[in-house]
């Protein structure tokens, strides 16, 4: 008795209610966008997406119960147990899986569907967390970071192979737990260097971005030399120069001249007794040229869709508004419809008539800008940053690892889906098939979510013991 008063004292009762409110939020808008007027009461009609949302609701409010129940020390005691089933599943639906859109990523039960990648989140979660907390475990140790990231890659490979690039893409979310537990801000640098230099390169081309990191390091390197104030003018001019003639004189001259200005920065970097910031940036150097040559240059290899796909988000003046970039301005334009206050509840034109494709998964968001307006969405928004700053105070309040790290990989899924989702709706990141939890139709999805935020508020209940 006297544990149950203290888990009941515990709760973060906060995050229960935004948990709750966005449960809510979600059936709601979905039943706005699949809306029948002569059929209002088909939400209790199985065969419909909404009847289905209604059945899924209902069990992931049994999941979440059941989570809640269980001592979350069944969680830590069997979670390389419970990993190993994931990957087993993400196995097997490789061969027996349903294919929807492409993809082999379901098992089909009759009326119900489960995705076994939504699992795999959770399954990867645990072990990632239970590794982690090992009193042997230290991320610092390359053996150890070798293990962890076999942990976070086996299910990523697995989900490639049915492919489903956007629940691949969420596993990369355990980074932020890595980083929590120990690992170099330097990996994260040299990671966001790189895909800065693949993005630039899709957008401008490999060899603009090539001559603007051989520019950068020259600089770089001007800065730490002790004639600074001769070599750092006269860095700078000659990139000025080089970059505004760029395109009028042939680029190998403009190549060869700043390799053979960076050969004389590199000697006096050498000279001046400074090699390790020579061989970090000749290595930086070499890296960014082999990633924006590679990225411009494999874009060409790439299918179709997957082209326009990249192109939606970095390159929307080369696809066809009619075509591949239709959905994101029908998205765009139902949000800006919307206004301040929205149109009302399954009062949105293009909510109820159907002109926003995908609008009860993948742009859910665009329909709660139509009908709710910029109150909608700032709301939704709020929510979900509560819920968030919830699961990392949950995290750095706890006296066990695990429930620290397992806080932190629950907040790290979250945000990537939160953020991605969100941003294919705004146009700012590729359309890539990524719910929005609690809100996009997807019972999986739901009832995986469901648990896992269940699971955290209850080891929350256990911090004071």
């Amino acid at each position: 008795m006297a544990n149950s008063s203290i888990a009941r004292q515990n709760i973060d009762w906060i995050a229960l209610t935004v948990y709750i409110c966005l449960l809510v939020i979600g059936w709601l808008m979905l039943y706005a966008v699949t809306y029948d007027a002569e059929a209002p009461k088909s939400y209790l009609d199985l065969s419909t997406q909404i009847g289905k949302q209604s059945l899924w609701m209902i069990i992931s409010l049994v999941l979440f119960a059941l989570a809640f129940v269980i001592d979350w020390k069944f969680w830590s005691t069997f979670s390389f147990l419970i990993y190993a089933i994931c990957i087993f599943l993400l196995l097997l639906v490789l061969i027996f899986g349903s294919e929807v859109k492409g993809s082999k990523s379901w098992f089909q039960f009759g009326i119900v569907s489960f995705q076994p990648s939504e699992l795999a989140k959770f399954g990867t979660a645990l072990a990632v967390s239970s590794y982690l907390s090992l009193s042997s475990s230290n991320i610092k140790i390359l053996k150890h970071l070798g293990i962890t990231l076999g942990l976070i890659l086996l299910p990523v490979l697995l989900i490639l192979l049915q492919p489903d690039a956007g629940s691949a893409a969420v596993m990369f979310s355990f980074f932020l737990v890595l980083y929590r537990a120990g690992l170099s801000p330097a990996y994260y640098i040299i990671a966001f260097s790189l895909l800065t230099v693949v993005i630039l390169s899709l957008i401008y081309g490999g060899a603009l971005v090539s001559y603007l990191t051989l520019s950068a390091l020259c600089v770089i390197f001007s800065i730490r030399l002790e004639n600074k104030r001769v070599w750092i003018p006269l860095s700078l001019l000659l990139a000025t120069f080089s970059l505004i003639f760029f395109n009028r004189v042939p680029r190998l001259y403009l190549f060869a001249g700043m390799t053979a200005y960076l050969s004389v920065l590199s000697y006096h970097t050498y000279a001046e007794r400074n090699p390790r910031l020579l061989a970090l940036g000749l290595t930086s150097l070499g890296l960014a040229t082999l990633m924006s040559f590679a990225s411009s240059f494999s874009f060409q290899f790439l299918k179709p869709h997957q082209q326009d796909r990249i192109n939606v988000w970095l390159n929307p003046d080369k696809c066809d508004p009619r075509g591949s970039l239709y959905n994101l301005i029908q998205a765009k334009t139902a949000i800006g419809s919307g206004g301040f206050s929205g149109k009302g509840y399954l009062k949105g034109n293009m909510t109820q008539n159907n002109f926003i494709p995908e609008q009860a998964t993948d742009f859910i968001f665009a329909a709660i800008g139509e009908e709710q307006g910029f109150v909608g969405i700032f709301g939704v928004v709020l929510l979900f940053l509560i819920l968030l700053i919830r699961l990392t105070v949950i995290g750095e309040r706890a006296k066990n690892n695990f429930i620290k790290y397992y806080a932190y990989s629950i907040a790290g899924i979250l945000f990537v889906h939160f953020f991605v989702n969100i941003g294919m709706t705004m146009g700012i990141m590729p359309v890539v098939g990524i719910p929005l939890p609690f809100l996009s139709r997807g019972g999986s999805s739901l009832a995986i979510f469901s648990m896992m935020i269940a699971l955290a508020i209850k080891m929350d209940t256990a911090r004071n013991r």
